[in-house]
């Protein structure tokens, strides 16, 4: 019996090696990527929820609490050099590790996943994303005031990079596998597993294509049930039910509600990236090292939380609050501006997390502010406060995601309330509107912008970007090449391109300049060759063509 289950456990083993080859060299069938999809979605899950209940040990464990419905109530009662000392520690540890671990020492993020969807065959850095994903931790269990879920997709998508690594999967396949991770990890970050494929669809892969639907929804439900295995089938918030059916007369509030919360959104986006911008000013001021960067912003972190404990963390403790009615409108209004300022600290900071938490929170304490005036003002014909809360919530999250459809999926997964959908959606809409005329779009676009990184724009105008010269140029020996003589005078009147340009720098000169052809030149001044405007066209259209393949398929 022995010697047949070791030959049994041999053939399988055999069996396993085969197909790894068979889908290495070939690629997998799409039963085989269906079933891999499945095992991504699953660890992707797992991922999520281990993170989620890594914060809520560690948290506990430096804050001795042990109740999570009453953090807030319990920070407010250690010592003040505890509350403020957390913070700093924790903020020198994450230093370390990005700075020992990151050549930039920045925490990888959402913003990180659209670009290796976009610009590198559906891979993202591994090591780097490991140290974030730690630094992540870390932050949100010592003080930090951010998000869990951002840290959740870029674990998820080292999950996917790995495996597309191992088949030698093309772009194609490894983008609809980083789907597939994306998909599982923010279904189970919020138990919603419609709400995460589209997520995946909409935010990070940026189309609907039908062959990436079928396996992305298969990851999403995996997710999902590894987090109902573990929470059951329960909605994050619990709503109050009083005031359900008045909101039908007060769309036009609800509409007003969307404006204010998309200049609210564009606020929180703006103070960040304007926060990072004054901490990279004082740090290169002061001449200190930038693994002391998160400890400064841990210290004033701590600071805060002497006296707005709430801060801390994720939040979801005050965004239920808000959601529930419990606040009164000035406390809304003083826990939103304190909020967005700890969101802006602490990824000026560079100390880790994501931003949709933080906006939820601020979501939903700016819409109910906004419903305990409408309500006030007008009590005969307004429904509850809370339904502005709600509102407020899906509207400044959908802003700062650009992610419309997949936020107020989430929304409405999140609670359970589907019957005020309609307020939520025009809300969503107006918030959307004002704010992707005011930022690129997005909070990860508008991050990627100010890196170089063009997908804001779209219509393909990033694939250019994909394209080198190198691909493409004409050495000088070659039929049909360049002139030596118009070369060297070309090269005179500036008008040459690197070796390792791309064709968002050659397009623009082409433009500019009524030459048929540019010299490149190698990183010693020599000239190589040169690209064409015609060989340039043609390279981008093909490039346009797969794109619109995979985008239609």
């Amino acid at each position: 019996m022995s010697q047949q289950i070791k030959t049994h456990i041999r053939q399988v083993s055999q069996g396993v090696a085969h197909a790894m080859r068979q889908i290495r060299q070939y690629g997998p069938s799409q039963i085989q990527f269906w079933f891999i999809a499945l095992l991504i979605g699953i660890a992707a899950g797992a991922t999520a929820l281990y993170f989620r209940k890594g914060i809520s040990a560690l948290q506990d464990l430096l804050y001795r609490s042990h109740d999570a419905n009453g953090f807030v109530e319990h920070v407010s009662t250690l010592p003040w050099y505890w509350v403020v000392g957390l913070p700093i520690v924790g903020g020198l540890v994450v230093g370390v590790i990005l700075h020992r671990y990151t050549p930039d020492g920045r925490v990888r993020s959402v913003a990180d996943v659209i670009e290796g969807a976009a610009l590198h065959n559906g891979r993202v850095e591994t090591r780097e994303g490991l140290a974030s994903g730690l630094s992540s931790l870390i932050t949100l269990s010592s003080g930090g005031s951010s998000g869990r879920e951002g840290p959740v997709v870029h674990l998820a998508a080292v999950i996917s990079t790995w495996v597309s690594n191992r088949i030698h999967a093309d772009g194609i396949t490894a983008r609809d596998l980083l789907g597939c991770a994306v998909a599982g990890a923010v279904s189970a970050s919020f138990n919603a597993p419609i709400a995460g494929a589209l997520f995946a669809l909409e935010v990070v892969l940026r189309h609907f294509a039908v062959h990436a639907f079928a396996p992305i929804v298969i990851a999403a439900v995996a997710g999902t049930v590894v987090s109902r295995l573990e929470f059951g089938n329960v909605t994050e918030f619990t709503l109050l039910r009083e005031g359900e059916l008045a909101f039908y007369i007060e769309l036009p509030a609800f509409l007003l509600l969307g404006i204010v919360c998309g200049i609210v959104a564009v606020v929180l986006m703006k103070s960040i990236f304007w926060a990072d911008g004054v901490g990279t000013v004082v740090q290169e001021h002061l001449r200190f090292p930038r693994w002391l960067r998160p400890a400064f912003a841990g210290a004033m972190l701590g600071v805060i939380a002497l006296w707005f404990p709430s801060i801390i963390g994720v939040g979801y403790e005050t965004t239920s609050a808000a959601l529930t009615g419990q606040l009164l409108f000035e406390q809304a209004v003083i826990f939103a501006i304190i909020k967005t300022i700890a969101v802006a600290i602490t990824m000026a900071g560079r100390m880790g997390g994501g931003v949709f938490s933080p906006a939820v929170m601020i979501g939903a304490l700016t819409g109910l502010a906004f419903g305990i005036v409408a309500t006030g003002v007008f009590p005969n014909v307004s429904g509850s406060e809370t339904l502005y809360a709600l509102a407020g919530m899906g509207a400044v999250g959908a802003a700062v995601l650009g992610a419309p459809i997949s936020t107020t999926l989430i929304v409405f997964e999140l609670t359970g309330d589907w019957q005020t959908g309609l307020a939520v959606m025009v809300a969503v809409s107006m918030s959307t509107a004002i704010a992707s005329r005011l930022v690129d779009k997005s909070f990860f676009l508008t991050l990627l912008e100010l890196r170089g990184v063009h997908l804001a724009s779209g219509g393909g105008e990033h694939l250019l970007s994909m394209i080198g010269v190198q691909t493409i140029v004409r050495q000088m020996d070659a039929p049909r090449g360049a002139d030596r003589a118009e070369c060297a005078r070309l090269v005179q009147d500036g008008l040459s391109v690197r070796s390792d340009a791309t064709l968002e720098t050659v397009m623009p000169l082409f433009e500019a300049n009524d030459v048929e052809y540019l010299p490149v030149r190698d990183a010693e001044g020599k000239i190589i060759g040169a690209v064409f405007h015609v060989d340039a066209l043609l390279s981008y259209n093909d490039s346009l063509t797969k794109n619109a393949a995979e985008e239609h398929s």
